[in-house]
């Protein structure tokens, strides 16, 4: 769906089985991932909550939760402006993981057994059919839990809210684009092959793979729509 040439983006609408902040910051990020939002942008709480139907509270609690995930900053007077990145930022969260998530993944392969691995399979194929349905909320919201929760079998806590917070920076570039050319199923995919490669005990084609898949996200990033 195109953005509103009236500025205004589309949003969807709220329901009763979470709280208004938490539905509010759900539909905000999915406005954020379908582009309906756009990186520059400022938008005002009144104005987001009247489009919601809510009080401009919940709306306000919600952008400070994005805010404190680096997705919006507050703007004095103004509202929210939806965080933009820059090449050189993205390529620095590009090394960053690379230097973390790589080597990470490649111990696992010779320190924990196939069953940890194979617990994981079921959020693995999550990111596939959330690919397949085209539900880019649903797509990040999977990937990023799988990769936490394999990072987490390194017993590293700290390590994982480092990765944590750069994903989260970062996570919303360039998907819608990845979906219109087709190619967001096969993205989906490695998830799968890389939980074979390490149930194999497969050290070096995991870590082949990772730094694959993180080129390959740094190629989505590069797509993003300007």
């Amino acid at each position: 769906m195109a953005p509103r040439t009236d500025g205004r983006p589309d949003l969807p609408a709220v329901r009763e089985r979470q709280s208004l902040r938490e539905q509010v910051a759900h539909a905000l990020r999915a406005a954020l991932i379908t582009g309906e939002m756009r990186p520059g942008m400022v938008y005002s709480a009144p104005a987001l909550a009247a489009q919601f139907g809510v009080s401009a509270t919940p709306v306000r609690e919600a952008m400070l939760d994005l805010a404190k995930e680096g997705l919006v900053e507050a703007v004095r007077n103004k509202g929210f402006r939806v965080t933009e990145l820059s090449e050189r930022d993205l390529d620095e969260l590009t090394e960053l993981r690379r230097l973390i998530e790589v080597p990470t993944v490649s111990q696992l392969a010779g320190t924990v057994g196939a069953p940890s691995f194979e617990a994981l399979r079921p959020q693995a194929r999550a990111i596939v059919d959330a690919a397949e349905r085209g539900d880019l909320l649903g797509y990040v919201d999977a990937d990023i839990r799988f990769h936490l929760d394999l990072l987490a079998l390194a017993g590293n806590s700290h390590l994982v809210e480092v990765v944590r917070d750069l994903r989260n920076r970062a996570r919303l570039y360039g998907l819608s684009a990845l979906h219109r050319r087709g190619g967001l199923v096969d993205s989906a995919r490695e998830h799968l092959t890389l939980l074979d490669l390490l149930s194999a005990g497969d050290a070096s084609g995991a870590e082949g793979l990772m730094r694959e898949h993180i080129r390959h996200v740094r190629g989505i990033w590069a797509s993003r729509p300007e």
